[in-house]
């Protein structure tokens, strides 16, 4: 496993990071833990979850997972806070004080863990300023009980504010930044991957397969077959367009030349794209993240790439996953 620098941290993460959403809701516990164990086995230390995730279930998944065998302390582990967690409480969402604090708290004793390696804001909140958001995470660092913080699908300028309030009020700054990012949605080129790669921010993206529309599963002018993507929309309502698919075909057409499987290839562009440092997987069985740990072994030439760019300009957008600015607490619903 080629180990990669979580942004300016020094800390090294697997190229790949396991991706929990799954565990506790579409997963029941003993297949997540046996994807774990799987995940750890292959050389993978880099674990993603949220306390939104099966109403927590998954952080207590995770938890079990990782109170086995010593594991905890070789796992850099990411957890979120910022959605709602008690529909009844106005105050039990987003990203004051109070509820990072209740939320980091929560969070650690269903992990069973007395640390936290990345804390990320998984939203920002409009209705909280950010220097009430980042005094609240600089005390749960100072405290022990969070390592580095971070964001999730927060637009450049608002992390670029957040490292301009951090300087000014000597708050430890953000590190990482988790947005979309896949073949269908090169949004983040435009401005956030620069901003990264100007600042030190680390990128660990989520959906490189568009939720499974980069499989290969799913093919132009054929019947879906069940899934996400089976009526031609997915949850979100984003939609399978007849351009999307033609991305698509393009890829398994690039894919087979290369004697690989379109998820890997897809998996491998992702990961090796600059300025990204680990692509979120989501898979459901041991065999799902077999086939995704194949990117592990596809380099890309030069070819390669301007193959792909070639069917999936730079910058450009098929699918909308990448929407930082229309997210609010009332939308978390996994």
């Amino acid at each position: 496993m080629d180990y990669r620098t979580l942004g300016r941290t020094g800390v090294k993460v697997s190229p790949l990071c396991l991706g929990c959403i799954h565990f506790g809701n579409r997963i029941d516990e003993a297949a997540s833990l046996a994807i774990i164990d799987a995940a750890l086995d292959a050389g993978i230390n880099f674990i993603d979850t949220a306390d939104v995730y099966a109403e927590g279930h998954s952080e207590r998944i995770v938890g079990k997972a990782l109170s086995q065998g010593g594991r905890r302390h070789r796992v850099v582990l990411t957890t979120k806070v910022f959605g709602p967690m008690d529909p009844d409480d106005p105050n039990a969402s987003g990203t004051s004080r109070r509820h990072i604090i209740e939320g980091c708290d929560a969070s650690l004793r269903r992990l069973r863990t007395d640390w936290i390696d990345l804390y990320l804001l998984h939203r920002r909140d409009p209705e909280t300023p950010i220097d009430e958001s980042l005094g609240a995470l600089d005390d749960l660092v100072r405290a022990g009980k969070v390592r580095y913080v971070g964001t999730s699908t927060v637009p450049a300028w608002e992390i670029v504010e957040s490292l301009w309030v951090s300087r000014e009020l000597g708050l430890n700054r953000v590190v990482c930044e988790q947005p979309p990012y896949n073949l269908l949605d090169r949004r983040i080129e435009r401005e956030l991957v620069p901003m990264a790669l100007s600042h030190g921010i680390g990128l660990m993206t989520w959906a490189p397969l568009a939720g499974g529309l980069l499989s290969g599963r799913y093919r132009h002018g054929r019947p879906f077959p069940d899934g996400r993507w089976h009526s031609g929309r997915d949850w979100a309502k984003r939609e399978a367009t007849d351009e999307a698919m033609q991305v698509v075909e393009g890829l398994v057409g690039l894919a087979e030349a290369r004697g690989c499987t379109p998820a890997a290839l897809a998996l491998a562009w992702t990961m090796q794209q600059p300025g990204i440092t680990s692509p979120i997987l989501g898979p459901r069985t041991p065999e799902q993240l077999a086939g995704c740990l194949e990117a592990l072994d596809v380099a890309l030439t030069d070819a390669d790439r301007a193959a792909l760019d070639q069917i999936a300009p730079p910058g450009g957008m098929k699918v909308p996953f990448y929407r930082a600015d229309q997210w609010r607490p009332h939308m978390y619903r996994w």
